[in-house]
């Protein structure tokens, strides 16, 4: 009748996201919309579709709808994954949505890999590899902490709630002293023996509400892969089970077959390699576009800043093409002959380039000629250093839109989306929160590593932790400045060219950068002894010799962009 078909379709607008907490889309996890026309004839067509969608998963295509495991696939999964007896190897969380518990018993390792992703939760075991995370994450590091080494005693689905538990026993330390010795304890073993650690580990496998508890053996909880206060899924509060509800849903869900993956492969398979396999392929897929969506976004951002900069150094680079034009107009300033006073702000002369025709120059009448010809002689000077530079930071911006361009390609290459997911995590961190293995800068100079400390905090710190004795140490004479070090490769003698570059860098960083050349005097590292009550960082040097350097703009160029070339 109308009223049953629009009360079913009210049911399903308002209740859907509880009947079928399972089922997501692919493009967007969008929720199914009913049609007006559809609910006045009393047919709800969306229904059915979402029940056909339920119960035959295993014709899913790209673009339809796929769902997490029902209890009944659970099931299966765990009877044919036997985990009670084995023992956790190893821990591994690769993202923020799934984790990998490596379990073994002698000979049968296997790897368990859990999703709480919205709408493919799902537990199964893997072959594949699982990529670490790069930083550790806090209930990883957790669960290593409490369960890495445990025996899994019991492992079962709680009715048909696709809840998992757990239960793991981590036995106490076990002390082995020798019967000879065994009379001079002051306590017997038995009294030195820890109690066997119980932890409870659920799973809980629903569509948008996943979760991960670990739990003592009454049930508080440890801790939570999600947190989240307001369910009281945080450390201290008791897990609760949720009260079984009566479903005309439940009985329909079966355990699907997923037969076109045995048609595509050719041979038979186990239900957890068809799960493995399903899920891989479309969830992965999946993931796939929208991390690559990401990382268009990342590159056309990051190459569109850079290719404005470099259209704005072209644009100045013309600018000074004409830097010869201001030496010969202070050329042709000299060659005037006339007179000149204050209110004097143009002369005209001939010009010999131009087959003696006259040249209207403007100058400064409070000025000499001399002083006006100078003047422009400095901005010839300065126009030429600039074209310079201009060349070399053209160079060093055309180098980064290249590697910008392959970093680009080498993320559309990838087919994990789980690597790729790190790839874009790593270039959204910034510059400011990532570790350097040490103080101060590094330039690597045909394989020689030279590192240079600017203050005293960094040169103290580089001689205590990063440099060694054989290492070397280069330092300005009678003037304060950072210590550069040029790290020791085994059998080889220090070139004098890296030398040099190094000397280089000790003027630079010091006060004698002005003088524009200094001595200093070299060493091994070894051959430095603190000042005793001395400032920090301050060392005296024995076995020393003498180097004199003259600043050299090639050599701090090439530096430069060899630092620029490490960033990148």
């Amino acid at each position: 009748s109308l009223v049953t078909g629009l009360t079913r379709c009210f049911i399903m607008e308002v209740f859907g996201n509880f009947c079928f907490p399972n089922s997501f889309n692919i493009k967007g996890y969008g929720k199914l919309k009913d049609e007006g026309d559809k609910r006045a004839s009393g047919v709800c067509e969306e229904e059915r579709a979402m029940e056909a969608r339920v119960y035959d998963v295993g014709k899913v295509k790209k673009g339809e709808t796929i769902m997490s495991l029902n209890y009944k696939e659970i099931d299966v999964i765990l009877n044919g994954l036997d985990l009670t007896g084995m023992f956790v190897q190893e821990i591994v969380q690769p993202n923020f949505d799934s984790l990998a518990i490596y379990t073994y018993r002698p000979g049968e390792p296997k790897t368990v890999f859990i999703s709480l992703e919205g709408g493919a939760c799902r537990i199964n075991e893997t072959r594949r590899k699982i990529t670490k995370n790069e930083k550790p994450l806090r209930f990883n590091e957790l669960l290593k902490s409490k369960i890495k080494g445990a025996r899994i005693t019991s492992c079962q689905q709680v009715g048909s709630e696709r809840i998992i538990k757990i239960i793991l026993e981590r036995q106490g330390a076990i002390i082995v002293m020798p019967k000879a010795q065994e009379h001079f304890a002051k306590k017997t073993r038995q009294d030195d023996l820890e109690e066997d650690e119980i932890y409870t580990l659920y799973i809980r496998l629903w569509s948008n509400a996943g979760n991960i508890f670990l739990c003592d053996k009454e049930d508080i909880i440890i801790d939570s892969f999600y947190r989240r206060p307001a369910k009281n899924e945080t450390s201290g509060n008791k897990f609760t089970l949720p009260v079984p509800k009566e479903s005309k849903l439940t009985k329909a869900f079966f355990v699907r077959d997923f037969a076109e993956l045995e048609e595509k492969t050719g041979r038979h398979l186990s239900f957890n390699e068809k799960v493995e396999m399903f899920y891989t392929e479309n969830a992965a897929e999946s993931s796939l576009e929208s991390l690559l969506e990401q990382a268009e976004k990342w590159y056309e951002t990051h190459r569109s800043r850079l290719q404005n900069a470099l259209d704005r150094l072209k644009e100045k680079r013309e600018s000074f093409l004409n830097a010869g034009q201001l030496r010969h107009q202070g050329d042709l300033i000299l060659s005037y002959a006339g007179d000149i006073d204050e209110d004097t702000q143009f002369i005209e002369v001939e010009d010999w380039e131009s087959e003696g025709k006259l040249v209207r120059i403007k100058i400064d009448g409070e000025k000499t000629l001399q002083e006006n010809a100078a003047a422009y002689y400095e901005q010839y000077k300065k126009a030429v250093s600039g074209m310079e530079n201009l060349e070399h930071d053209i160079e060093i911006t055309e180098k980064e839109l290249e590697s910008l361009a392959d970093r680009y390609e080498t993320m559309k290459t990838e087919k994990n989306p789980i690597k790729l997911e790190q790839i874009l995590r790593k270039t959204q961190k910034p510059k400011q929160q990532e570790k350097k293995a040490h103080p101060g800068l590094d330039y690597t100079v045909d394989g020689w590593n030279i590192i240079v400390g600017r203050d005293a905090e960094e040169n103290d710190s580089l001689l205590r932790h990063t440099v060694k004795g054989s290492d070397m140490w280069l330092h300005v004479r009678d003037y304060s400045g950072g210590y550069v070090f040029i790290k020791n490769r085994p059998g080889k003698t220090v070139p004098l060219e890296i030398l040099l570059y190094a000397g280089n860098l000790a003027v630079y960083y010091s006060k004698a950068r002005k003088n524009g050349s200094a001595d200093l005097y070299y060493t091994q590292v070894k051959y430095l002894r603190r000042a005793k009550n001395g400032p920090k960082g301050l060392v005296l040097p024995t076995n020393e010799k003498n180097l004199y350097i003259k600043l050299d703009d090639t050599k701090l160029r090439k530096l430069e962009m060899l630092q620029n070339e490490n960033k990148i």
